[in-house]
């Protein structure tokens, strides 16, 4: 292993907080991770990772120098980038929820793909939050508030989480006038999004939760829009999948005044200012795009 490698070894120990992870990261076994990590720390002159049965945790030694390695690293990068100021290649890793990744992310890889040539992609459509470093993935998609404050992110839009029926069903049924209301009606649930038959709404700045008795639970959230549309009961989607439900009278917006706050609909990365070339050059090209997305520009009151 050469001197970079050992930085870029420390750097993954670090921001992944753990050999294994940072070993699937650098596709490394655990047992050379060890041995590198052994030879730098001896090269060094100090422990550079305070190691425990639970966790990894670098020292002020190791923290310091893997500063100074970020800097060094992106300073070669550049160097080689410098070199081939206009390249843009290599294989983009890029995941994204299901239903939106294939309307809306999906487009636009394709257009920077068409301008990038030497460029691959692999892209994982998921409504599991996968995590970045573990997957070795560079980019993700995000709808909802961050868990992990490590990851830089940069917003393109926010979504409404709406409740809606078709007009066939209220036409028989009626429409619920507050969230309690829904107890007395049929609720389809999509349990892609949550298992619990609860449904959460705000008034007046507050939360409320309601506990519902579904009389269908669909996994797929597809799936269960097809049956709210043909007049099953009521239902719950992210505004930007019914957008063109609503604007056809497929389907009708309750409840607008409990309606929880908007969600934010971000683009994430695990690289900040040291992120390689090509996934500085997706994210330029991928954010103002998803942004001048109308379903992502939901109004806010």
């Amino acid at each position: 292993m050469d001197r970079l490698d050992e930085l870029s070894l420390l750097v993954a120990v670090i921001d992944a907080g753990g050999l294994a992870a940072a070993g699937r990261r650098l596709r490394r076994s655990p047992a050379a991770m060890t041995r590198a990590l052994a030879a730098l720390e001896e090269r060094a002159g100090a422990r550079l990772i305070e190691r425990t049965t639970r966790r990894l945790a670098p020292t002020d030694a190791g923290r310091e120098l893997a500063e100074r390695a970020r800097i060094l690293l992106a300073d070669y990068a550049a160097a080689l980038e410098t070199s081939a100021p206009d390249a843009v290649r290599g294989l983009l890793r890029v995941t994204g929820p299901t239903v939106f990744g294939g309307r809306h992310l999906a487009p636009v890889i394709n257009g920077f793909l068409t301008e990038h040539p030497d460029v691959r992609a692999d892209v994982t459509l998921h409504d599991r939050n996968l995590d970045l470093i573990e997957s070795e993935l560079h980019v993700a998609l995000r709808i909802g508030a961050l868990a992990d404050s490590s990851l830089v992110a940069r917003r393109v839009g926010s979504v409404r989480r709406l409740t809606v029926a078709a007009p066939d069903y209220l036409s028989r049924k009626g429409a619920p006038k507050t969230p309690a209301d829904l107890t007395q009606h049929a609720v389809i649930l999509t349990t892609a999004v949550s298992a619990s038959p609860e449904w959460r709404f705000e008034a007046g700045g507050r939360p409320r939760a309601v506990r519902l008795d579904p009389r269908l639970r669909i996994n797929d959230v597809e799936a269960a829009l097809a049956a709210v549309r043909a007049g099953q009961g009521i239902g719950r989607a992210l505004s930007y999948q019914i957008a063109d439900d609503l604007a056809a009278g497929r389907l009708v917006r309750l409840l607008p005044d409990y309606e929880p706050a908007p969600l934010p609909v971000q683009l994430l990365t695990a690289g900040g200012r040291f992120m390689p070339p090509l996934v500085r050059a997706f994210l330029d090209y991928a954010a103002p795009r998803l942004e001048r997305l109308p379903v992502l520009r939901e109004r806010q009151s």
